[in-house]
This record gives C-alpha cells, sequence and structure tokens, in this order.
C-alpha cells in the first residue's frame, strides 16, 4: 500500500469513527487504485478519491408510525446520495433493524462503481431505515412506508435519485412507497424501481441479481473451459437473490445444496430442485416463514440452527466447487474462506453486498482461485432496474426474452471489463482489481470532466 493510500485510510477512518464496514469498502477499493494513480496522478492532484469517498449529500429523518394496537414507534430513515458524475443517484432501500449510517455509506460507496461497471447511465446512492418489516401486518408496513416517503419524496425524481429495493424492501414495499410519492407529487414517473408489471416494472426484475450472478460465474469458468453443468454449488440466503441463483444454476445442470436465513441453514445433499425452489418462494415470499420448515417438509435435508458463538459458518463447509453467498455483508471470514477452498470450491461469485470480508477476499486472491466480487458478480439487479429506467422513459415495455438477452449481454460485458482491465494494470485474473478500477475510470473521467464540484 503506498503512503498516500495509507494516508487515505487512516483519515477515513478518523473522518467517520465507527463505520467499520465504510472503512472496509474504501479500503478495499483504494487498494487496488494504487496503480492507476501512479499513471494517472492528474487524479490525486484534483482529489478525485477524496471526493468519491465522500457523499455528496446525507439526509437523515425520523419516521413515525402506528402500530395495529395504536402505539406510536419512531425510527430514523437516511438517504445516501453518494456520486452522480455518471447518472442520477440510483441504489437499494433498506429495511432492517441493523441498519446504520455507516452501513448505508459502504453500501452507497460500492453503488458508485458497481452502476458505473454495468454502462449505463446511472450514479450511486443507497437508502433505508432501522424499521424490521419482520412479524408486521400489512396494514403496518403501509403506514411506516407512507411515512418514510412523507419525507424522501422532496429529495428524489426520476432525474434526481431513483431508490429501488433491498433487504427487507420487496414488491409488497415498493408498491406502498410509490403510492405516496404519486400521491404527494400528483405525478406517475418511474421514480422507484422493483415496481408491479401492471404499473410500470420490468420483466425479469426480480430474478435480476440471482441470474447475473450465476452469468458471471458462468464467464468465470468458461475462461478455464468449463460450465456449470454438474457442479455442487453452495447459496447463503433464501430471499430474492438466493431463491432466483438456486433457479438459474439449476436451469445451467448445477446442484444447489443449502440455502438459509438468519436463523439457521439447510443442508440437501439430494438438491433443492425446482419443485423445492417453489417452496422456499411461497415460504418466504408468501407465508413469511423461517427456513426450518424446509426440513419439516423435506425431511431428508438437515437444518443446523446458527450458533452465535462460533468462529465460522458451517454453511460453507461442505464439499462444492461453487460457492454463492447471497445473504449479507461479512458473512464469510478468514475461517470460512479457508473451509471453502479446503472443500474444493474455486469458483465465487457474490450475490450479496461484501459478503466476504478482508481476511476472505485475501485468501481467495492468494489462492488465485475465481473470485467475482458483488460489485462485478450482482450487478445484474441494478443493471435490470436501469433497464427498467429506460422502460418507463419510453413508456415501453420489453419482453421477458428481451429483458434477460440484454442482462445477460450486460453481466458478459462486465466480466469482460473486468477480466481486460485486471490485465491491463498488470493483475490477470484479479477480478477484484478489474471491478474496483473499471468503475473507478469511467467515474473519475466525469468528475475531471465536469471540474471542481
Amino acid at each position: 500500500m503506498s503512503e498516500y493510500v495509507k494516508s487515505l485510510v487512516a483519515h477515513v477512518k478518523a473522518k467517520n469513527p465507527s463505520e467499520m464496514e465504510f472503512h472496509q469498502a474504501v479500503e478495499e477499493v483504494v487498494e487496488s487504485l494504487g496503480v492507476v494513480l501512479d499513471r494517472h496522478p492528474e487524479y490525486r492532484s484534483a482529489r478525485i478519491l477524496e471526493r468519491i469517498i465522500e457523499p455528496e449529500r446525507v439526509i437523515m429523518f425520523r419516521v413515525p408510525w402506528m402500530d395495529d394496537q395504536g402505539e406510536i414507534h419512531v425510527n430514523r430513515g437516511y438517504r445516501i446520495e453518494m456520486n452522480s458524475a455518471i447518472g442520477p443517484y440510483k441504489g437499494g432501500l433498506r429495511f432492517h433493524p441493523s441498519v446504520t449510517l455507516g452501513i448505508l455509506k459502504f453500501l452507497a460507496f460500492e453503488q458508485v462503481f458497481k452502476n458505473s461497471l454495468t454502462t449505463l447511465p446511472m450514479g450511486g446512492g443507497k437508502g433505508g431505515s432501522d424499521f424490521d418489516p419482520k412479524g408486521k401486518s400489512d396494514n403496518e408496513v403501509m403506514r411506516f412506508c407512507q411515512s418514510f416517503m412523507s419525507e424522501l419524496f422532496r429529495h428524489i425524481g426520476p432525474d434526481t435519485d431513483v431508490p429501488a429495493g433491498d433487504i427487507g424492501v420487496g414488491g409488497r414495499e415498493i408498491g406502498f412507497l410509490f403510492g405516496q410519492y404519486k400521491k404527494l407529487r400528483n405525478e406517475f414517473t418511474g421514480v422507484l424501481t422493483g415496481k408491479g408489471l401492471n404499473w410500470g416494472g420490468s420483466l425479469i426484475r426480480p430474478e435480476a441479481t440471482g441470474y447475473g450472478a450465476v452469468y458471471f460465474a458462468s464467464e468465470m469458468l468458461a475462461t478455464r473451459k468449463e460450465t456449470l453443468e454438474g457442479k455442487i454449488c453452495l447459496v447463503s440466503g433464501s430471499g430474492n437473490v438466493s431463491q432466483y441463483t438456486i433457479e438459474k444454476i439449476n436451469q445451467f445442470g448445477g446442484k444447489v445444496v443449502t440455502v438459509s436465513d438468519s436463523n439457521g441453514y439447510i443442508y440437501d445433499e439430494e438438491g433443492i430442485d425446482a419443485k423445492k425452489v417453489a417452496f422456499v418462494k411461497d415460504l418466504k415470499n408468501v407465508r413469511r416463514g423461517r427456513i426450518k420448515e424446509y426440513a419439516e417438509k423435506y425431511p431428508k435435508a438437515v437444518y443446523t440452527a446458527v450458533d452465535p458463538k462460533s468462529n465460522y459458518n458451517p454453511l460453507w463447509n461442505h464439499k462444492a466447487q461453487c460457492a454463492f453467498p447471497s445473504a449479507t455483508q461479512n458473512e464469510i471470514n478468514g475461517k470460512d474462506a479457508q473451509n471453502l477452498l479446503k472443500n474444493g470450491v474455486y469458483c465465487v461469485a457474490e450475490g450479496a453486498n461484501m459478503p466476504t470480508n478482508l481476511d476472505g477476499v485475501k485468501i481467495f486472491l492468494d489462492a488465485k482461485i475465481l473470485y467475482g466480487p458483488g460489485k462485478a458478480a450482482n450487478a445484474g439487479g441494478v443493471a435490470t432496474s436501469g433497464l427498467e429506467m429506460s422502460q418507463n422513459s419510453m413508456r415501453l415495455s420489453w419482453t421477458r426474452e428481451e429483458v434477460d438477452n440484454r442482462l445477460h449481454q450486460i453481466m458478459k460485458n462486465i466480466h469482460q471489463t473486468c477480466a481486460q482491465t485486471a490485465e491491463r494494470f498488470g493483475t490477470p485474473g484479479n477480478y477484484v482489481n478489474g471491478a474496483n478500477i473499471g468503475g473507478f475510470l469511467k467515474v473519475a473521467d466525469a468528475m475531471m470532466d465536469q471540474g471542481l464540484v
């Protein structure tokens, strides 16, 4: 690490105390950029990195709402508008008790590079609340969403900032948020993505992040003249990303043996086929139950509860060739990374945002496995959000095949950008460097063109 990069990281840590995830995201990116800054001193003199790290705008507000018993609750809402050099701010809303300013800043920072890699004109942003939709009635979720949007609507718009869903924000929540925005602004615009198909949504959007991660893994495997056919795959999570990751792996001839939620995970040696995926979708999307019920429905599967005292996640300790971490940030630590390698995994495509900590990333890179970081491998979701924005702007609706083909091509292009950029800057096969540098260059050049703003 150069002295400049070291001092930059130290400054970020001092200026943003206790925001561990944000420190981690910044450190991981700027370590990759040392060689770029050496070749392009103009970026350093223009303080491009310092400006990218600092959000253009941070919005924080209270969200009061009433539950079904008439009790009043107050949550905190956020929107981080990180960078708009190449387009309107774009990024999801997360409703989860773990949401803090630091987590949203890390997600917004990652989003800047991810959106740049898609080649679509989208800046980076992120938002959300520490509200927990789990266990709430539809009416309680609606009242919260309406209160949340009653403040957020002042700061967003189809050409300013276009939020989407994330953890805890699915089709139900997007519907309530959109309805309130429409009422307050008296306009029907593509201000949110992930909308219902009847009112401006795009086919393939729910599937896009999971499908995209599998397309990216497929491109990585193709560099070794391999496919997913016959590969055993580990998938974490059981939400939208995981469900469609499993669905696409099955279509490509792979076999998924794990699925999880915050309480524990399932190991199903027989494989999670289409029928079982349908059960998981109903369990999680309709009944909003816990993954433990999978083992009750399919007794040959083994359920393991989370052990908070354990220093590793047993989900990553099974024989496999491919892994798709699709739950949340930092779910793979150094010990988990070692277990994955020990059990034969040599292809990792991240469906979640930053699911591997810095120790794990180093282990994967040192082992020279096929490792697709989230900002590249899971960019399919925001790419299809961008396609939804295009359809809204043109008042058009593309077919399922058309959107899927565009998504597949975008993921191929992202893979190509990462691979070629890594080679160009002297680290062939290092998709982390390729993604960080490839995403950075487009944003940096736009910022240079636009002056000191």
